[in-house]
């Protein structure tokens, strides 16, 4: 079993996330734009949808113990990181099909942020945070995240993700219109598939849409300022 796998299921490309709680690493970052290519020219689907294989999480965003090992063993490498992480989630925001996170479990930190640069999102309501912990582990957003954040909540709710850390149910963010829907478990991923299969929208003019809708988010996050990570010693790493 891969990282990420996906099946179709008529216009529908579904991709299962197998990492555990699918932390980011470069091996899984190379995995998902490896598949996001094979996707978009070996198939004919119009959706995207993303679920986890973890029955808590969807995904729990970088591997601090794997980055900070990495960047031990190959500073330059783990400095250069993050602009990977940059590079999945610019792929996403302007993907030429339609995208939509079914968030199955806890959405953490960079699991979040990358739900954010989906086109629309589900998630479950029996179980799973969505949560930007950033502020008490002492990782800064880049501007390029923060763009992302303004892009999925409204401003109302940003400020307070960002400042509090404060973790959120489907209830939470279905009401603020962050979610289209929040249903249990084993109604999810048959409500966004079922919302999957109305979208048949051709894939250059979504495209096209996606890059002047945010042309503003791909120009912070093009021209955004090396990445700051913290380090288990308290530093950061410029």
């Amino acid at each position: 079993m891969g990282l990420i796998e996906y099946r179709l299921d008529e216009n529908v490309a579904v991709v299962t996330m197998n990492s555990g709680e699918n932390r980011f690493t470069y091996d899984f970052l190379q995995a998902f734009m490896d598949l996001l290519a094979e996707i978009e020219q070996q198939t004919r689907a119009t959706v995207l949808l993303v679920h986890s294989a973890h029955e808590k999480i969807w995904s729990n965003g970088i591997d601090l113990e794997w980055l900070l090992a990495e960047t031990g063993r190959n500073p330059e490498a783990g400095q250069r990181f993050p602009e990977r992480i940059m590079a999945l989630l610019r792929r996403l925001l302007t993907y030429p099909l339609t995208t939509v996170a079914a968030i199955n479990g806890h959405a953490f930190a960079g699991g979040a942020i990358m739900a954010c640069a989906f086109d629309f999102r589900l998630m479950r309501s029996d179980r799973g945070y969505f949560c930007f912990p950033e502020v008490d582990i002492q990782i800064p957003f880049l501007p390029g995240m923060d763009a992302l954040l303004k892009k999925a909540l409204p401003n109302t709710l940003v400020l307070e993700a960002q400042l509090t850390g404060r973790r959120y149910t489907a209830a939470d963010l279905e009401s603020r219109g962050v979610v289209l829907k929040a249903c249990p478990a084993g109604d999810l991923l048959p409500a966004a598939l079922t919302f999957a299969k109305t979208q048949h929208k051709t894939r250059e003019v979504l495209q096209t849409m996606k890059e002047v809708t945010f042309r503003d988010i791909l120009r912070v996050m093009e021209t955004a300022d090396p990445v700051y990570l913290k380090s288990l010693k308290g530093g950061l790493v410029r």
